[in-house]
């Protein structure tokens, strides 16, 4: 008995502060990820890098639609505090005035940024990799730090696409 407390016990200290499972709600992500497809997302995470995939609370300024959307929202990190994000002519993404290497796109993506984007101190800016279907920064403005859940660290759902991210 005692321990099957411990391992419950251990499993729930796991899921609150170190790891945690998301689902994709929607099509902002692909082709990285799917609807339904399953992330394990890493809580100690909060420092990320640009190019990371991030799982973060709903920021304020971007109200739910309908009751049906998510509280928290995954993206990928593209601005990091200080930059300045831009587009040029033929839709690649600038920061700080240089192009960024964007792989995890599908081929011909064109990214739309009506005007700068300055990311402040303690904020990130976030993209979807599905630029055309993704409600994001681009709508939404960098988001503080604070809102991060964590990391997407894998992909476990389904099996034939698991693998890191």
């Amino acid at each position: 008995m005692i321990t099957i407390v411990i391992a419950v016990s251990l499993t729930l200290v796991v899921k609150a502060y170190v790891f945690t499972a998301y689902s994709i709600p929607s099509v902002s992500m692909v082709p990285t990820l799917e609807v339904n497809d399953r992330v394990i997302v890493s809580r100690l995470s909060r420092d990320p890098s640009r190019g990371d995939v991030i799982v973060f609370d709903r920021p304020a300024n971007d109200p739910k639609t309908s009751p049906g959307d998510p509280d928290v929202l995954i993206k990928r990190v593209i601005g990091l505090p200080g930059d300045t994000v831009t587009a040029d002519e033929s839709g690649q993404v600038l920061v700080n005035n240089r192009i960024i290497d964007e792989p995890y796109l599908a081929p011909g993506t064109v990214t739309a940024i009506g005007a700068p984007i300055e990311v402040g101190d303690d904020q990130l800016l976030v993209m979807g990799d599905n630029r055309p279907a993704s409600q994001d920064g681009r709508t939404f403005g960098p988001i503080s730090k604070d809102l991060i859940v964590g990391r997407a660290l894998v992909r476990f759902w389904p099996f034939s696409r698991m693998g890191r991210l």
